[in-house]
């Protein structure tokens, strides 16, 4: 395939940039995270943001600020949920003062993968499939920033043995910092090691889990309850997590050529600075906030003061949230808003409404609906203006 020009190249982020709103739904992200994600979040998570109060200002006008993060090891990428639904919350549920967000493209490509099989729900919450092309256009994004984990799905992974241990970085973020001359903001992510404690990587049964849809199989005392307990894949332990932003970055400024003449080693001189300031930042901040990574007495006290809303703040009643406002969601009036109502008795009647999420509970045969349908797509995202249609085919 011969190499495309530079005007070939401009038609074609013009062309892609369908992906700043094809399934993006802002009203959508802002009701899940106040119905769901705030619930689970005020009382299990408990986020911290340290840093955030200033807003990220744009230093090149025309192409956002890159946010660049650790990821947690080896459980469900909650924190990137709770960041983003956190941020979100802390900016009054204004989407252009947050981000849009470059996830793996096994994250959204595959419904076991994305939460209680809700279909497109990363792409829906504004995740991007992170793609080179996808991420050069998101370069002109005007409304917001842009987060990239530059670990990718191995920071996920590592392994506790590897805990707080930067995983190589890709360059993707350091060439769109250099070639648009924007900053690169790094903040890093306390405690999310402790999602999933003492749980350890091994290639060959990675790849494996590969060619199923899932990027990695966690190796602890989790896998061997998960095939009787379907509700487990999505399960963390209750960790504080801190979110601190480190020193802004302009590796733009750092070179004394143009990016046109940049060689791949350049590029990597780069990227291993950053990686070095990262993880020097990483470790201070787990000196500061990861000594006690679960303080379960306030993790208690919490559930207490939220009593009212047992289960759903603990793991096994995150799905009949999640299952609930979808359903909700989707038979709303136009501008109608959704209101999960909690209350006694609450756990039953989401059962009733939503009698699919029985099969979580159901020791290794509740599996096989549950691969079924998601294998098949997962639950449907349609708006409530397609849903007659669909239900008439």
């Amino acid at each position: 395939m011969r190499n495309l020009t530079k005007e070939e190249y401009k038609q074609q982020i013009n062309e892609n940039k369908k992906i700043f709103t094809e399934h993006f739904d802002p009203e959508f992200a802002k009701s899940l995270a106040q119905n769901v994600v705030t619930v689970i979040d005020d009382v299990f998570f408990r986020s911290v943001f340290v840093g955030f109060d200033e807003e990220i200002e744009r230093n090149n006008p025309d192409h956002p600020v890159i946010l660049i993060s650790n990821h947690s090891g080896m459980s469900f990428p909650w924190d990137g949920i709770i960041f983003g639904a956190g941020l979100f919350r802390k900016k009054n549920y204004e989407h252009t003062k947050v981000c849009r967000t470059l996830v793996a493209p096994m994250l959204s490509q595959t419904a076991l993968m994305n939460p209680y099989l809700i279909k497109n729900l990363w792409k829906r919450l504004g995740g991007i499939d992170a793609t080179f092309l996808n991420f050069e256009t998101m370069m002109h994004y005007p409304d917001s920033n842009v987060l990239v984990f530059p670990e990718g799905v191995p920071g996920i992974g590592k392994g506790w043995n590897r805990k707080y241990q930067l995983q190589r970085f890709a360059t993707s973020f350091v060439r769109m910092s250099l070639k648009y001359k924007t900053d690169v903001v790094p903040f890093v992510t306390v405690n999310g090691e402790n999602l999933n404690p003492n749980s350890y990587s091994f290639d060959i049964i990675n790849n494996f889990a590969k060619k199923i849809g899932i990027p990695f199989i966690p190796i602890g005392l989790l896998i061997i309850l998960l095939p009787l307990q379907p509700w487990l894949f999505y399960y963390a332990w209750p960790a504080k997590l801190t979110f601190v932003k480190g020193k802004r970055q302009s590796p733009w400024k750092w070179i004394d050529k143009p990016y046109e003449e940049l060689t791949e080693e350049d590029i990597l001189k780069v990227r291993d600075k950053i990686h070095a300031i990262m993880q020097k930042e990483l470790d201070e901040a787990v000196v500061t906030y990861g000594q006690k990574p679960y303080q379960i007495r306030e993790h208690l006290s919490n559930v207490w003061k939220n009593r009212s809303k047992f289960p759903f703040y603990l793991p096994h009643g995150w799905l009949f949230t999640f299952h609930e406002f979808i359903r909700l969601w989707n038979k709303r009036k136009p501008g109608e808003e959704v209101k999960i109502k909690y209350g006694f008795g609450s756990t039953f009647r989401m059962l009733l409404k939503n009698p699919f999420t029985i099969f979580y509970f159901i020791p290794i045969l509740g599996w096989i609906p549950i691969a079924l349908r998601g294998y098949r797509g997962g639950i449907s995202d349609a708006p409530p203006k397609y849903r007659e249609v669909m239900e008439e085919l």
